[in-house]
């Protein structure tokens, strides 16, 4: 074993369940709460922007893939475009907002799915930046010299969350029956899918490759409680003794605290938070607008994209927004997967030349972490 200078990723891979749904069918899949269309869909989807989003159901909610089997078919692409097989892996890091069981974890869930030998895995649960976390992992794996070839993946089966068992007979539901906004605008903001990537100690010998500078993640916890979660009520959400596994499922259920819920209020400030850590590492030099060439920045809507561009502007880190490359308005918000899924399409846009940088950046509501990425294109 030897360590190594550099890692790069050489393998991209994503896999999107079905064909894409319309707005108008969303509640085919995912159901309707008392029978009736929802009120706050129609404005979430005014703010979120998204047009055709993914999910792993056929209408009427039957599930046609699992989270870790998205994950494994996003691996095997990511291995495929590197020119390699499975008996190649030596690691895997898999991510996830929640895995397919409670117990084990996503990455002997995604390992299994794969079923090729012995190899070492790590599991990361949390919301979106989990992506980075296992990048992370996978890329210092590389760099270590324990292993020559490491995945990263993230999934998400968010559409399992939003069916109507989960909110019908809870506190969730007003006098009217109809769903508290803090859990009905996710059901239309969050979908389906997964996506990896392959890293390794060398560039691929033919094609783009993409250097690896740093990843970095800033977790804000000690200043803030849960802003998007699952697991509690809305009263009691910033008690981890309060949680669904002390109540017991079924009292869980009946606060409201097996749902996937947002505290809007507290959003608006964990964005200027999320803006504040990027402005402290472009003062810090870690970070050199001028010299990115395009960026990948995560958001869940059109709507806290034009706040992170309001709050940019006024600064002297804004990156121009001509450099950026989003596809929200197709493959919707996919969580944890979402920056392996833009990857994949930028790369298949031919945008990036030789000797380009490119900054993904992926912040996360959960209890406000954000994660940075620089990539230098090689080959």
């Amino acid at each position: 074993m030897h360590s190594n200078d550099q890692a790069y990723i050489t393998g991209v891979g994503a896999f999107l369940p079905g064909e894409p749904v319309p707005s108008a069918a969303m509640e085919d899949f995912i159901g309707r709460i008392g029978g009736r269309g929802s009120l706050m869909g129609r404005r979430a989807l005014r703010w979120n922007g998204v047009e055709t989003r993914h999910y792993a159901l056929s209408p009427g909610g039957r599930p046609n893939h699992s989270n870790a089997g998205m994950c494994a078919l996003a691996v095997r692409r990511a291995l495929d475009d590197a020119g390699l097989g499975p008996e190649d892996l030596g690691f895997l890091a898999a991510a996830t907002t929640q895995g397919d069981f409670l117990v084990p974890g996503h990455a002997a869930m995604v390992h299994g799915e794969l079923g090729c030998g012995p190899i070492e895995i790590a599991s990361f649960q949390s919301v979106c930046a989990s992506s980075l976390m296992a990048a992370k992992s996978a890329y210092l794996s590389v760099r270590t010299g324990e292993h020559r070839v490491a995945a990263a993946c993230a999934g998400e089966f968010s559409s399992r969350w939003f069916q109507p068992s989960f909110y019908e007979g809870s506190s969730l539901l007003d006098d009217k029956q109809r769903l508290k906004p803090q859990a009905d605008y996710l059901r239309f903001t969050l979908s389906d899918g997964a996506g990896a990537v392959l890293v390794e100690p060398a560039p691929r010998p033919q094609g783009l490759s993409l250097r690896i500078r740093f990843i970095d993640m800033v977790s804000l916890a000690g200043q803030f409680d849960p802003c998007m979660w699952a697991g509690a009520g809305l009263e009691s959400h910033a008690e981890a003794l309060d949680g669904w596994s002390h109540l017991g499922p079924q009292a869980a259920h009946r606060a409201g605290g097996l749902a996937l819920l947002q505290d809007f209020d507290l959003l608006k400030r964990v964005i200027r938070a999320w803006v504040g850590v990027y402005l402290k590492k472009v003062d810090e030099g870690r970070i050199v607008p001028d010299e990115i060439d395009h960026l990948l920045c995560h958001y869940s809507a059109r709507s806290l994209r034009e706040e992170i561009v309001s709050l940019l502007e006024k600064t002297n880190g804004m990156i121009p927004e001509e450099k950026w490359f989003s596809n929200l308005a197709t493959v919707g918000n996919v969580g944890s997967a979402s920056i392996w899924v833009m990857l994949e399409a930028f790369l298949r846009s031919d945008r990036l030349k030789p000797g380009q940088t490119v900054l993904c950046v992926v912040p996360e509501s959960g209890r406000s972490m954000v994660g940075f990425m620089l990539l230098e294109a090689v080959g």
